[in-house]
């Protein structure tokens, strides 16, 4: 036997049944939608309605909260902080903003503020202004001998206003 020899049994395959071709066919005139009404017309997407039951998703219980003016902040490790500073990218000796961290690649845009992270190490002293950190990562930089200036966060709008 050779590979272009193979094939299924006869019956392995079934092929696919052409509606709406005549009523001899057997699928015909209404094409297996029914009589009248919303899902024999096109279009119809019900996706999740369950015939006025109440829908499977309404029945389970909430949970959580999402804030709707929660500030979303770039994150910055310490451990990267320093690999920057190693690899030139950083000044340690100038103050490090949201600009200086752009500009050497440790954060794409700053969103709604900066806020560091104690994740890694930091050895070298260093200025770093802010919108945040958490409060490893601020003793970590006073202990290796830098500082941390705290600047406000962009104000988000508030939606309740408008």
């Amino acid at each position: 036997m050779k590979l272009n020899e193979l094939s299924d049994n006869n019956g392995a395959r079934k092929g696919r049944t052409r509606i709406g071709r005549g009523i001899g066919s057997g699928k015909g005139k209404t094409g297996g939608r029914g009589v009248k009404g919303q899902t024999s017309r096109s279009g119809v997407a019900i996706k999740g309605f369950e015939g006025g039951q109440m829908p499977l998703h309404m029945r389970m219980p909430k949970r959580g909260f999402n804030s709707r003016v929660d500030n979303d902040y770039a994150e910055v490790n310490l451990g990267r902080l320093q690999t920057a500073i190693d690899a030139g990218k950083l000044d340690a000796s100038k103050t490090v903003d949201a600009k200086a961290l752009i500009a050497a690649g440790l954060i794409r845009r700053e969103k709604d503020g900066v806020r560091v992270l104690a994740k890694g190490e930091l050895k070298s002293k260093v200025t770093i202004e802010v919108a945040g950190g958490s409060k490893g990562a601020i003793e970590a930089i006073e202990k290796a001998g830098g500082k941390v200036v705290i600047k406000a966060a962009k104000p988000k709008a508030d939606p309740s206003a408008e």
